[in-house]
């Protein structure tokens, strides 16, 4: 019997024919021309143009169009090279739009210099304009982030400078973890593995297999610790001379700006989480002893409690997660039905896919796509719910104009959050046997423990990183130190053995497009657990206040958003509290069950 809802996605009903789509070809010709098209436009523009309100709009509207149709071509390419990872075509088509999106960008740093020139008073009749009002918050945040840059020629410079230096050294990072090779001995061959090979075998139910990769992995990292050092603090050097160029002291500024949040909110997060933490010292003892070791090493922190193996079918899963949206609220479940239906998944267990999940958005369509591979296990009925949570975000902010869509990494994993939380408790609640509600409850307890721990340990790496690289290079010895210092700090002196390498594996020290690649995940967790919270307390009234919540992520600060849509302070603890002791709860639910009888 066949599946009730599809495991592939429709991608034809955007352009018919994959990447070699002659619809899509014409698509990115016409995208092409009329950049360029803008681009002069943008160069023409004097500052006298600027007090033209009839000619901004047209500009907003310009740009708000070929952002939508750059955002379709983006999302189309994406979803091609996740479903084939062979299709060379596709790949030639995202250098090309890579291209496209540079070329767009350079006039928007055209527009960002008329931006700034244009005198205050000018500008506040500009936003007070009834066709521009609605673009207030992101017009307004444009100006600013402009004025607390360089002059645009020197942005630019910096600009192209990058491309063979800041971006050069992430590149060059890839480049040396990808032609590494871990080599692990399995019964009598000694098998050469990628790191990415290597870094799944972590997972294994057996100590000795997780306990002999991770000494494996980090020989291999030690290989080429010097080289990584490099990479690392020729990236910092470069982001901290730009920074004390535009004349930044802190190197916070950039990732706190990007996220529209302050660091008093951050500091009180990261304050209520290290103040709770110890009590998840409770869940290493008892992780520990079911797993028949005296003390958690970094290596058995995820390791699998071998209780649960069941798996669920795809139809099922769907099936269950509609009806519990439906709990939440009805239009929730008639959107993820709508995903179902109509394609809008691509959950196929087959060769050939990138690994991994995401949710991508057609602008141009009002659709989502998502992508993920499903095999029947609970953690992937899980990352089904966390996409879908995604797409709804997206949904319900469709009909706004598309500058006020952007919202930021920090609340993005909200409604992904949200709605792997309702998933996750309807499970735990409808567990067939006790072993099944350990396992669900271990899997949410150990997602606390990555966001309040190992994500901790990271930001504390990395501020303490920069404080040293700004009086010099950093020596290998000294990343090692620095990294294990965070890591017990972060962890509370609850493991047994650190990962002195963990800077040099980890993917995110490396990315150039957003700086400080951790707290972000940490305040969405966190936050979205807070409001769940009030959800459970405030039952049905509380869905069209969540709707309202998600359709402002684009348009305010973070401390605006929870004032206006929850009324609460993010700068104070009392909500960042209340959704600690949530989490607290599923880990005294875990201690509970596990028990020795």
């Amino acid at each position: 019997m066949g599946s009730k809802y599809s495991l592939t996605w429709d991608l034809d009903v955007f352009f018919p024919g994959g990447s070699q789509s002659p619809e899509f070809q014409r698509y990115l010709e016409r995208l092409e021309e009329d950049v360029e098209a803008f681009t002069k436009k943008m160069n023409q523009l004097d500052k006298q143009a600027s007090n033209d309100f009839d000619r901004w709009y047209t500009i907003t509207e310009t740009v708000q169009d070929l952002s939508s149709r750059l955002g379709q071509a983006s999302a189309f390419i994406v979803c091609l090279v996740s479903q084939d990872v062979k299709d060379e075509k596709a790949k030639i088509l995202r250098g090309r739009l890579s291209q496209l999106g540079a070329a767009f960008q350079a006039s928007m740093n055209n527009l960002d210099r008329l931006i700034k020139e244009m005198d205050q008073d000018s500008w506040n009749r500009l936003l007070r304009d009834p066709r521009l009002q609605p673009l207030a918050f992101p017009l307004d945040e444009r100006r600013r982030r402009a004025a607390e840059k360089l002059p645009s020629e020197q942005e630019s410079l910096a600009g192209d400078l990058s491309v063979d230096g800041y971006h050069a050294w992430s590149d060059l990072y890839n480049a040396i973890v990808g032609r590494m090779t871990v080599p692990f001995k399995e019964g009598e061959e000694i098998k050469e593995l990628s790191v990415g090979q290597a870094a799944n075998k972590l997972s294994s139910p057996k100590r000795e297999v997780r306990q002999a990769v991770f000494h494996r992995m980090n020989e291999a990292w030690e290989r080429e610790s010097e080289l990584l050092a490099s990479c690392l603090n020729h990236l910092g050097g470069f982001r901290l001379n730009l920074y004390r160029h535009r004349g930044w002291d802190s190197v916070l500024k950039e990732p706190l700006d990007i996220n529209r949040m302050s660091e008093q909110t951050l500091t009180t997060m990261w304050e209520v989480i290290s103040r709770n933490k110890r009590n998840f010292l409770r869940f290493f003892e008892r992780k520990a002893s079911l797993l028949g070791v005296s003390k958690l090493s970094w290596y058995d922190v995820y390791a699998p409690l071998a209780y649960s193996d069941a798996t669920v079918g795809y139809d099922e899963a769907a099936d269950f997660i509609m009806e519990h949206f439906k709990d939440f609220d009805p239009r929730m479940a008639a959107f993820a039905r709508k995903a179902f239906t109509e394609k809008w998944i691509e959950a196929e267990d087959r060769p050939g896919k990138r690994p991994g999940g995401f949710c991508t958005n057609f602008p141009e369509s009002s659709q989502s796509r998502i992508f993920m591979t499903f095999a029947g296990s609970a953690s992937n009925v899980a990352t089904l719910a966390h996409e879908l949570g995604h797409a709804y975000h997206q949904h319900v902010m469709n009909d706004l104009p598309q500058m006020v869509q952007r919202y930021a990494m920090n609340v993005a994993e909200t409604a992904s959050t949200f709605a792997e939380s309702i998933v996750a408790d309807a499970s735990i609640k409808n567990a067939a046997t006790r072993e099944q509600k350990i396992s669900l409850l271990e899997d949410k307890v150990q997602r606390a423990v990555a966001f309040f721990m190992d994500i901790h340990a990271r930001f504390l790496f990395e501020t303490r990183f920069y404080e040293e690289r700004r009086k010099g290079l950093v020596s290998v010895d000294r990343l090692k130190e620095l990294i294990v210092q965070a890591e017990k700090e972060a962890f509370c002196d609850g493991l047994d053995e650190y990962h002195p390498y963990f800077w040099a594996s980890k993917l995110h020290f490396y990315i150039t497009g957003v700086p400080f690649y951790n707290f972000p995940y940490t305040f969405g967790y966190l936050f979205s657990t807070g409001i769940y919270g009030l959800a459970k307390q405030q039952g049905p009234a509380f869905a069209q206040k969540y709707v309202d919540l998600l359709r402002d992520t684009g348009r305010m600060t973070v401390e605006d958003l929870a004032h206006k849509h929850l009324g609460v302070d993010l700068t104070k603890p009392q909500f960042w509290q209340g959704a600690v002791d949530l989490v607290k709860a599923d880990l005294d639910q875990f201690l509970e069950l596990t028990k020795e009888d």
